[in-house]
């Protein structure tokens, strides 16, 4: 008698036949090849990778309010997206720029400056949004009170800054070192002419605020944003350091993204991701402290063409080559 045909039972009743395959994988990887089972971690880990939208910022601003902003956005977008969204800090300007040209980070807030460098790294790279004050921001220069310096009425008067100590921001910054440093050589001063034969660079804008207030520097350059916010909020004591001169406005910050957002994560994505910050409201409690931090009443989409002015004095100072 011949030996009754077996039929191979390949699924269990009600349980999905792709995921018994999973876990056949999961729990006998030796039947695997062996080349995919050395290629199976990898892949696995790059597959998570590719579905997490990497979110950043320049750190102008001291890293604890950065954290916090930025975990509500990560938060924010996550919801509106459905992905999954990380922050990921990082300690300067220049790397914040390199991991966007690396592929590292997908979606970054940048300073003028840093956004017109990425940009030119990456081609095709997309600038999404910026607040509603980034379209004609200012720069403050502030003097400690101590220091002599009084208000003065022009950009010609930023010349009684020579021989005096003095502080940029971060080396890249565009409200703390790169426009700043434009008005100062529209007054005929030079980086040579500071006390010391040459600036100092601390760094942050609330660092900038807290040096030229401890005299440590007796004049600087910062964003005026964060002028505004340290005066609420008593970090800047304006018994101690006071405002000298306020620029002309000039583009600034903006996110940009990596423009292959679309094949990693469906047509259409880059302009959800732009909607996203655009429909941001005030009237969303969530969405509200968005905003504050970021200390906007929205966000609007950012035309590239206004950044030219910015890459043009880039290049003039040589920030870009």
């Amino acid at each position: 008698m011949p030996p009754l045909a077996v039929r191979p039972r390949l699924q269990r009743p009600g349980v999905p036949l792709a995921l018994l395959a999973g876990l056949a994988v999961a729990v006998a990887p030796a039947a695997l090849p062996p080349r995919l089972q050395q290629a199976a971690p990898q892949l696995a880990g790059a597959q998570a990778q590719q579905k997490v939208l990497r979110i950043s910022a320049i750190p102008d601003q001291n890293p604890e309010k950065l954290n916090r902003l930025y975990g509500l956005v990560a938060d924010e977008l996550s919801r509106q997206l459905k992905v999954p969204v990380k922050y990921v800090p990082v300690t300067d300007y220049t790397p914040a720029v390199s991991a966007f040209r690396t592929g590292d980070l997908d979606l970054v807030w940048f300073g003028g400056l840093t956004g017109v460098q990425a940009r030119l790294q990456k081609p095709g790279a997309r600038v999404l949004a910026q607040r509603d004050i980034d379209a004609a921001f200012t720069s403050v220069f502030i003097a400690n009170t101590s220091a002599g310096l009084k208000p003065v009425r022009g950009v010609k008067g930023l010349v009684e800054l020579k021989g005096k100590r003095f502080t940029f921001g971060s080396e890249s910054s565009t409200s703390g070192r790169l426009m700043p440093q434009y008005y100062l050589s529209q007054a005929g001063v030079k980086l040579k002419d500071f006390a010391g034969g040459a600036p100092g660079f601390s760094g942050s804008h609330d660092a900038t605020i807290a040096l030229v207030q401890s005299g440590a520097y007796q004049a600087g350059a910062v964003n005026e944003q964060v002028w505004k916010s340290s005066l609420r909020s008593g970090k800047a004591d304006r018994r101690k350091v006071s405002v000298i001169w306020r620029t002309p406005g000039y583009p600034d910050y903006h996110w940009i993204a990596q423009p292959n957002l679309d094949q990693r994560f469906g047509q259409g994505f880059t302009g959800k991701v732009q909607k996203a910050f655009v429909s941001l409201r005030r009237s969303n409690p969530q969405q509200a402290q968005i905003l504050e931090l970021f200390g906007a009443q929205q966000f609007v989409p950012a035309p590239v063409g206004q950044y030219s002015a910015i890459e043009k004095v880039g290049r003039e100072i040589g920030k870009i080559r």
